[in-house]
């Protein structure tokens, strides 16, 4: 039987700023748990973090193709544009706000 990498491209938003972070990894879990933990040096300012999108490739070069179509400015906008509802539901706020 073939064994098969794993690659994830994955989105995460911030809850503190709210803005987007696309990544590459071959463990999701671990790595999403590393952003949160304030290990990786290019989000630990963003604390905390929500996984709201990712995808599955069994094959390096076309997870990197997309992660970086998902870090370009189109890409980045139909990533927006699909999840517009996540993304104005507030569902993913882990608080209240009151007013």
């Amino acid at each position: 039987m073939a064994v098969f990498e794993k690659y994830y491209v994955y989105t995460i938003l911030s809850l503190r700023d709210f803005d987007l972070y696309t990544g590459i990894t071959n463990n999701l879990k671990t790595r999403i748990e590393e952003h949160m933990r304030g290990i990786v040096s290019s989000t630990k300012i963003r604390i905390p973090f929500k996984l709201i999108h990712y995808e599955y490739f069994i094959n390096l070069e076309d997870a990197r193709k997309r992660e970086m179509y998902l870090k370009s400015a189109r890409g980045k906008a139909e990533l927006k544009d699909s999840l517009k509802r996540t993304l104005a539901s507030k569902t993913y706020m882990p608080y209240r706000i009151s007013r």
